[in-house]
This record gives C-alpha cells, structure tokens and sequence, in this order.
C-alpha cells in the first residue's frame, strides 16, 4: 500500500463585475456564491482538523466581497429583491421575472414548493401576462424566495431568523423581508474572516491567482497558442505585454498580503494556464508553486495518462508527483492535477446520492494506493471550482463532502494536505527544463482564443491597449494637452480588467449563459471606458455584440405514425420519417468539462407500440466500454428500461417498476444497437390513466457512473392523442 497524500484545491472565483467607471455591480453572482459558497465551503472544514485543503481566492473576487462585507454597495438586483413590493413599477417586476429564477431548477427553486409554483406559473405566460396577473402576495414571496433559496444551509437548519423563513414557506411580509437582508449582510461579512480564521488555525492554505484573472502566457504573446495548437486562430497583430502579465501578479501579490497579512506561496494561473515566459514571471516576484493540469505534465514529459476501467492512469507515479520546473535562474515547484477524479466530482457525482458518490470516490483512491508502486508518497491533486458545481448536487453538496471527508479522516494511509505541506513532504522533486504551454482545458488555449469570436475579442483589446501606449508616450514626452495621470490610470485599469479570461470564456461555441449579452456588452464598455478615460469617444466597432446567439434546442412535434425495424441502424429514409425530433443545443455552461455523448433522439407511435431512437455524438458510441441505457418513462407511475452495452453492442436488458424488476421481456421491450440505439416498448406496459402526456428522459451511465443526459434539465413531455399521432386519451 503506497501512502497518499491529498491535494484539494478549491477555485474561488467570480469575475469583476463591478462597473468602474459607475461603481455598479452589472451582476449578482459574487454575492449569491458568497452567501452559499464561499463561507460555507471553508466552514465545513471545521468538522474534519485532519483535513487540510487549499483554497485559491482570486484577488478581483475578495476585492469585491470586501465592498459587499462593509455593507455599503450598489447592487441593482439586491436593492430590487429587498425594495417594497407595492412600490414596484412594471419595469421593475420585469426585472424581478428575469433575475428572479436564474437559478438551478432541480436544486434551488424545486426545493421550496411555493418558488417552483411561481417558476411555473411565469414560464407558463408570456411575462406581459405574469405582470398583469401575479398579485401582491407572488411578487413578495418571489422577491424573498429568490434571496433565500441562496442562503448557506447552515443559515437555514440553524439560525433562528432564516431556518423560520425557511419554514414559513410562502406569504412573506415586509418585515420578513428585511430580516432576509440583514441575515444577508451579516454572512456577507463573514466570508473572508472565515478563510483567516481557517488559515491561522494551520488547516487551509490561500494561493492566488492574477489579480483580474488573466490567461498569462496569451497577454505575454498570443502567438503561443499556435504551439499548444498549430490550428488556433491568432489576432493580428498578434497581442504583445508581459509587462501587463508582471502587472497582474504584483498586484495579486500585494493584494493578498495586504488581505491576508502574508504574501502568497502558491499560485492556480487562471485556468491553469502556463508557459515558460509566465512562469519566469511568477516565480521572479516570488511564488513558489503552480498547479496545472495532466494535460499539460503530459505534453511536458511526452507521456500519456490513460486510464484503465477503474480510472487508474498508466505512468500513474509520474501523474502523482509534483516536478520542479527550471527556468534559467529561476525554479518553481509544480502540481498537476487528476483530471478524471476533478471531473468526476464537477461534472458526475451531481448525478448520483451523496453517499454512493462520496464511496466511489474514495475507493477510487484507495485502488490507486494499492495498485501505484511508489517508494515516496503519491501527491494526488483534486483541483476544480470551488463553488459552480454545487448548485447540481443536492443540499449544494455538503453531504457528499462530509461522507468524503469523514472518510478520508478515517483512513491513515491517505492524508489531505495543503499544496505546501505535500511539496515539504514530497521527497525528492524532479527537474524539468520548460513546461509546455496549455491549460486545463485540452491542454491549449482555444476556449479563450479559438473561434472567431474570441479573436475579435482580442483585436479590440489590442487596438484599446495600443491607443493606452501612444497616450501614455505621450504623457511621458512632455506633450502638450496629453492625458493627465488620473486618466491614465483610469484608463489602464479598464484595459486590466478586459484582459480577465472571462469574457472570452463565453465568447465562441463552448459555453453560453443566460447572462451572455450582458457579458459581451460589459467587455465592450470596459474598452470603452478606456478610451473615455483618456478623452477619445470610443469606436463604433464597440457598440456592436461580439457574441452570436445560441440556437436553442430543436423540437419537432410528430407528423405521422411510425412503422420502425429496430435493428440499430436507419433501415430506410422512410422508416424515422414523421418523428417527434429532439435536438438540444449542447453547448456549455458555466462549467466546462461535460462530454456529450448523446446528441439527440427521436420518437413516436404506432397503434401498439412507442418507439425511442437515440443518435450519438460523433465517435462517442465506440469508446462505450460498460455502459448502461436508462429510459424512464413516467406516465402513473415510472416504467423504467435499463439496457447494458458493452463494447457499443447490446448485452442485455431490464424492465423494471415501483414493485418489478424483469429481465428480458422481448415481447414488451425490442432494442438494438448499432449505428444508433433504437427501443420499441409495448403500450401495455405503460399505465397512463386518462393523462395527456407523459414524460421521458435518456441517461447513459458508464462504468457505474451517470455521464449524460437528455434532455439535460430533466423530463421530455411526450404529447398523447391522435392531433399529435400518438394514441388517444383513454
């Protein structure tokens, strides 16, 4: 048994999303994280001492929890929730239907009765309608649902004010309400003397990371993206200032200091994002260590990490040990984490009851303790985002963390440490001359640099940096009527924030958000503020949206009865034509990471029979080693059929109800596998009474864990009755 020692790097960020020009926060998102996140995540700590975990606070997110801890913050969106319902113009319960259920459906609205029944009832109208017919009463209890369905759950099992309004449930006063906001501003300032009170105490570590967030190598030189990805797309010209990069960490540095009484050791590039000119950089002004991903230890070494089907990776001992990397005169230690294991905690676990998951993790590293030949300590890092994640688990995922931690503590062959800790312990370190460019994501930087988008973003920026030098020459020349010093800090501080990684996060097909036209304008308006500062009005080109629309996702309705061969492949042109289609958009969220496999299926009826086509991601249905199909249909009660593939053939299958499980009824269930999954259920096996729908959903599950879904938000409702070429309501 190889001892393990435990790398937890928890990502605080959020970015800035205080205008500075207005001083007006244009989003929420830093305060609702902060309610239910930030404080919460260091808190739950406390209940482990054995467990020591890293957490890096980006410095643009603490600068803003500052702001919001002394109370004294503009906010358009708080000063609505808590404003007097009968004072609320039409504009502003416009407003309240927008904000006001942007949050995760499953897990924070379905969890209070009364706010799933105002959700409905606003999706169900157009919002012209909900204005004119929700009273008094709905607007107060939205207003006050929509804050407290954020607050930490330690707020809501036990303090005496917000556990009340937790069981008072609907029909909220505005007395109510206030006593929501202080609640509010009492965790607000909270949150950082928590992560004090935990690093003084020995059990966490603070790193850092740019003080904007920036992709570092990309403001040193955007041509290096080119040798993580000979295809990327570059700017031209191509995007030039290290300095800017040298900018961004001295200030973190001095930031952190300033916040936490010491400088940082340690540093998480934003996105994990490395080169050698960056890393010359960072440890130049002093850090002592970064973390990457495998991704790009694996380019570094020109090695492979692929793993075996309990997620065991070959050259596991080299994955699982930190490497000094030299840089001429200077060195710096470096982490890299599993990939698979951060995953699996971001992206699977979700998926699955907080217990089993917990399990499953920990077995994993257990397998790999007792499988891994090392005579030093395996170093395993777990590093993802410390907040976004947990809006998908249940009870935002304390429970699986106290099941993992509680396990971890219990076990003396694994010892989670901080970053520095496990570096002191590690034994001898190897040296490497270089690392090689990338990020988490892919090893490379195409999400922030890869489409056409992306490249706009970076031409503008350029343009807007240029001008700021030209100004600055000629401040520094003496010239007559040049910028004054006022104006060009003003003006560069507009350009640092621009240069976050943020906005070009949601610019191009991997992600998107219900707040996507707000971030591209609010990168416009930074530009903008940059030439205004320096008395130019700014170009055209930056009133025009850099981010194209996502389509959403495509639902045709059925045209004709169905007559399928289920053989796994499209026997004819005919044979699916008539089909009810669903096609979502799969295109990110705020979270990255999420493999589609499943791209979209088809249905429909014949006078005896339901029929299910699902059609795969590209490749995706190859790679099925031990996969299981889940379709559930939920009509009276739930009919759900469980097909296990391996290999991408079918092996074999199961109906199973609340009372039965049935293995093999081909009568009642035909599926096959081939070049698409096809299922034809019987109609007798379906109890559907005299509704008109019932609802469907597809999950694939992979070596015993849920990897995708459709649709992705839940439940499909199939249309019954003869108008829609289904069979006719009993």
């Amino acid at each position: 048994m190889t001892r393990i020692h435990l790398v937890l790097l928890w990502h605080m960020h959020q970015p800035q999303y205080r205008d500075p020009a207005t001083r007006r926060y244009i989003l929420p998102w830093t305060r609702l994280h902060a309610l239910k996140d930030y404080w919460g995540m260091v808190r739950v700590l406390e209940e482990f001492p054995a467990v020591h975990a890293t957490f890096n606070v980006v410095p643009s997110l603490a600068a803003q929890l500052e702001e919001y801890a002394g109370g004294k913050f503009d906010e358009p969106w708080f000063t609505l929730a808590f404003s007097p319902a009968e004072k609320l113009s039409d504009e502003d319960k416009a407003e309240l239907l927008l904000r006001g259920f942007q949050a995760n459906v499953d897990h924070l609205i379905g969890l209070w009765p009364r706010y799933k029944e105002l959700f409905d009832r606003a999706h169900s109208a157009d919002a012209a309608l909900a204005i004119r017919t929700f009273a008094l009463r709905d607007w107060r209890d939205l207003q006050l649902l929509s804050q407290l369905a954020w607050m930490d759950e330690e707020y809501l099992a036990k303090d005496a004010d917000v556990s009340r309004l937790s069981k008072k449930g609907s029909d909220y006063t505005e007395k109510d309400k206030q006593s929501l906001r202080a609640k509010q501003l009492e965790l607000l300032a909270r949150v950082l003397p928590e992560y004090r009170r935990a690093r003084d105490s020995g059990q966490i570590e603070i790193s850092t990371t740019p003080f904007y967030h920036p992709i570092l190598p990309l403001l040193c030189d955007t041509d290096i993206a080119r040798q993580a990805n000979p295809e990327t797309p570059l700017p031209s010209p191509a995007f030039r200032h290290p300095e800017d990069a040298r900018e961004q960490l001295v200030r973190a540095r001095a930031y952190h200091e300033r916040l936490f009484g010491a400088p940082p050791a340690g540093l998480w590039p934003s996105e994990g994002s490395v080169s050698n000119e960056a890393l010359s950089i960072a440890a130049d002004l002093g850090f002592r260590w970064f973390a990457s991903d495998e991704g790009v230890l694996g380019r570094t070494l020109n090695i492979g990490f692929g793993r075996d089907a309990e997620g065991v990776p070959s050259n596991a001992e080299r994955l699982y040990a930190p490497l000094r990397v030299n840089l001429g005169e200077r060195e710096i230690a470096g982490i890299f984490r599993d990939h698979y294991l951060s995953d699996l905690v971001g992206f699977v676990y979700s998926r699955m009851d907080a217990v089993s998951a917990a399990e499953d993790l920990y077995r994993r590293m257990r397998i790999v303790a007792e499988r891994v030949q090392s005579r030093a300590p395996l170093t395993l890092p777990l590093i993802l985002d410390g907040e976004n994640a947990w809006e998908y688990y249940p009870g935002n995922g304390r429970e699986f963390l106290r099941h993992f931690y509680g396990r971890i503590s219990r076990d003396p062959d694994i010892r989670a440490l901080t970053v520095s800790e496990a570096l002191r312990e590690a034994g001898e370190i190897a040296t490497v001359k270089g690392i090689a460019p990338g990020s988490w994501i892919n090893a490379n930087f195409d999400v922030w640099i890869g489409h056409k988008e992306d490249v706009t973003a970076w031409e503008l920026l350029a343009r807007a940096r240029e001008f700021y030098a030209q100004q600055l020459a000629r401040r520094e020349g003496g010239e007559a009527n040049a910028p004054g010093a006022d104006q060009l800090s003003a003006a560069f501080e507009a350009l640092l924030m621009a240069e976050g990684s943020d906005w070009c996060w949601w610019f191009g097909p991997e992600h998107s958000s219900a707040n996507d036209e707000e971030f591209d304008a609010f990168f416009r308006q930074l530009l903008s503020e940059a030439y205004q500062s320096l008395g130019r009005d700014a170009p055209d080109e930056l009133a025009e949206p850099i981010k194209q629309k996502p389509a959403p996702a495509h639902v045709t309705a059925p045209s004709a009865f169905l007559d399928v061969r289920v053989d796994g492949r499209e026997s004819t042109y005919f044979e699916w034509l008539g089909a009810g289609l669903y096609s979502p958009d799969r295109q990110g969220s705020s979270m990255h990471g999420r493999v589609h496999w499943l791209h979209q299926f088809r249905y429909g009826f014949s006078s005896e029979r339901f029929y299910i086509r699902v059609d795969f991601a590209d490749n995706q249905l190859a790679a099925l080693q031990d996969a299981e199909f889940r379709i559930t249909l939920r009509g009276e009660e739930e009919l759900r059929i469980v097909l296990h593939a391996r290999e991408g053939k079918l092996r074999d299958q199961r109906v199973e109800t609340k009372d039965t499980c049935l293995w093999g009824p081909q009568d009642m269930v035909i599926a096959s596998c081939d070049r698409i999954l096809e299922v034809s259920v019987a109609r007798k096996l379906l109890r559907l009474g005299q509704r008109n729908s019932f609802s469907l959903v597809i999950a694939l599950w992979e070596g015993g864990l849920p990897v995708d879904l459709l649709p992705a938000e839940g439940w499909f409702e199939v249309a019954l009755g003869e108008d829609h070429f289904a069979w006719a309501i009993q």
